[in-house]
């Protein structure tokens, strides 16, 4: 518009011819005119360019992408700003790698005062883990009741017949003094040994593997015991590891010896084993050795009764120990893995007890598998 009235007034100057001086004049008034029409130009083009994209009114609330909608894909550079790295970095491959190399030592620890009573109730300053002399630095701790992994390893030879019942009794007892969360399983053995029951919580499975008795052959004790370590490193599902071994008689059909069931019993983080040998004309106070080295060195009791009647006290005795354990754990200021033997000792200290004795393995063989 204000443009079309700046052509209607070039149309008018060439149709009027004036003077000089009226010239100047009619120049200085056109001037004039000329800047108001641009004046009114630029106001209204303005009005037009804000009329054409309007604020929305206040209260009005602009629409949101859907809840379940994608997000935009960000560009790399968004991504690198505010995303994590997935990928390790340097540091933190370093960190991985140490932690791969030191295998934290885990031992499970009975404690007992002057009477021989279970102390249940120490915290973890109480502790000191000592690894070939050297005190070690504690990096877990626990005290409640945690999962077993528990084998049941019974003589089924012929001079079991006889007792085999009352066994069977004394082992539920041990069974069903259980947490729901604990495994168990069973092994008859006499010159063969025999999986009746793999891991299970279920009580009148295990109790059916029980009543499975042939009650014949010999005995070969440490072939089922090295059997039976090997079926417990299996199950990664429970960390806490126990053997329950009842026999009544020495071993005497056995591949494996009673030097290579004690080193399977050694390995890092192996089952504590518990024994209870049956006295009499099988078994003499004579040859009890071996069964009380493979119950000290994993922390466990041999036990040995001269009646049935004290098996049942016996496993419930058992019962209570596993779950009366404190857990210690830590990470061996030797780093080397050379299959070497290393000697452990757990010392516990606290006001109110004079001597406190502290029950857990006696050693460990470090990185070394045994087959």
């Amino acid at each position: 518009m204000c443009f079309r009235a700046n052509d209607h007034d070039h149309t008018d100057e060439k149709q009027f011819p004036v003077s000089s001086t009226g010239f100047q004049r009619w120049c200085g008034v056109m001037l004039v005119s000329l800047c108001f029409f641009l004046t009114l130009l630029t106001t209204e083009v303005e009005g037009q360019s804000s009329s054409s994209n309007p604020v929305p009114p206040t209260g009005v609330t602009q629409p949101l992408s859907a809840p379940d909608a994608a997000p935009a894909p960000q560009s790399n550079d968004a991504a690198a700003q505010g995303q994590p790295d997935s990928e390790p970095t340097a540091d933190q491959d370093a960190v991985f790698v140490f932690k791969t190399q030191v295998q934290e030592v885990i031992l499970h620890a009975t404690v007992v005062d002057e009477q021989r009573r279970l102390v249940t109730s120490l915290g973890r300053p109480a502790f000191t883990a000592f690894e070939n002399g050297v005190p070690q630095a504690t990096t877990s701790f626990h005290r409640e009741d945690v999962p077993v992994a528990m084998g049941i390893v019974i003589d089924n030879s012929g001079s079991m017949r006889e007792r085999r019942d009352k066994v069977n009794q004394a082992v539920l007892n041990l069974i069903r003094a259980s947490g729901p969360s604990d495994e168990t399983f069973v092994v008859n053995f006499g010159q063969d040994s025999y999986l009746d029951q793999d891991f299970t919580s279920d009580a009148d499975l295990l109790q059916k593997a029980l009543q499975k008795v042939s009650a014949q052959g010999s005995t070969a004790l440490y072939d089922a015991i090295v059997a039976s370590a090997v079926h417990l490193k299996n199950n990664t599902r429970v960390e806490r590891k126990v053997l329950l071994v009842i026999t009544d008689g020495r071993d005497n059909a056995s591949q494996e010896t009673l030097q290579a069931a004690m080193r399977r019993l050694q390995q890092e983080n192996g089952p504590t084993l518990y024994a209870i040998g049956m006295l009499g004309d099988e078994l003499q106070q004579s040859d009890t050795g071996a069964l009380q080295s493979l119950a000290e060195v994993t922390g466990g009791v041999a036990f040995f009764p001269k009646r049935l009647d004290e098996v049942d006290d016996i496993t419930r005795t058992v019962a209570r120990d596993i779950h009366s354990q404190y857990t210690i754990g830590y990470k061996p200021t030797n780093r080397g893995r050379d299959g070497g033997y290393r000697a452990i000792e757990v010392k516990a200290q606290t006001p109110g007890h004079r001597k406190l004795t502290v029950r857990t393995r006696s050693g460990y063989y470090a990185g070394q598998s045994v087959h």
